[in-house]
């Protein structure tokens, strides 16, 4: 845990904190709580080929986190392609039902057991994410009973701006009644740790993607695990080490 230790120290001397005292634990969805990421990157490069724009696997994870509508808009600019907003909602909505006619995703491996452990400690979790995937917000509270109350639950409705923008994160301290040094972050794509990092949050970044490591320690991870199996096992000694700066 030394370079949790360290990176915990850092922060905190970066914020100017005397110390934290942790009350949430805010999770990202796509690529933390549900392996669902490969049939996202199925869906976008599928239906946004259907409309004559050409995306690929590797930027549909580049652009995880941010809202459907920035998707589209920002991929279209580039393609020197502008897109109004009703057709920009009609890709979306076709990219939604692509999305559901996927197989079945599962929970991240690891990620029942990690949400059971924090609220055993003590913290509450809060869902922050910019999706708006029906198929998989509504299996929210089968997949993991008890743990997400509607109002600490940040999707893609409730929000303007996604990320990599801090809006999402904002909000859910403000929803939370959260100070930054009450909570951390776990995130597993590039733009949602931007849009935590900005909002003043310490980040665990869990590399469950094809990106190389360098891509989430570049975007501002304070500190990064292979997995979300591995931020779960090592549950104990990771919360210990915040408590011990309490």
């Amino acid at each position: 845990m030394d370079k949790l230790n360290k990176a915990i120290r850092a922060y905190l001397e970066e914020k100017g904190y005397e110390k934290f005292a942790l009350r949430a634990a805010l999770f990202d969805m796509d690529g933390v709580l549900y392996d669902s990421m490969p049939n996202h990157t199925k869906s976008w490069t599928k239906v946004m080929k259907s409309h004559g724009f050409d995306m690929t696997d590797e930027e549909a994870y580049l652009h995880e986190g941010r809202t459907g509508d920035d998707t589209i808009d920002i991929i279209s600019r580039r393609e020197g392609k502008e897109t109004g907003r009703e057709e920009r909602e009609k890709i979306y909505e076709e990219k939604t039902r692509a999305f559901s006619l996927c197989p079945p995703v599962s929970p991240m491996k690891g990620s029942a057991e990690l949400l059971r452990k924090a609220t055993r400690d003590g913290l509450f979790a809060m869902l922050v994410t910019g999706s708006g995937q029906p198929s998989l917000l509504d299996r929210l509270n089968s997949d993991f009973p008890n743990i997400f109350a509607r109002d600490r639950m940040i999707t893609s409705f409730d929000v303007k701006r996604g990320k990599p923008h801090p809006e999402p994160y904002l909000t859910a301290l403000d929803k939370g009644g959260l100070k930054p040094y009450e909570a951390f972050v776990v995130e597993n794509a590039p733009l949602g740790v931007e849009a935590a990092r900005a909002a003043g949050l310490f980040v665990i970044a869990v590399n469950t993607g094809p990106l190389p490591d360098s891509v989430l320690l570049d975007a501002g991870a304070d500190f990064l695990l292979p997995s979300v199996e591995k931020l779960c096992t090592g549950w104990d000694d990771i919360f210990g080490a915040f408590s011990a700066q309490e």
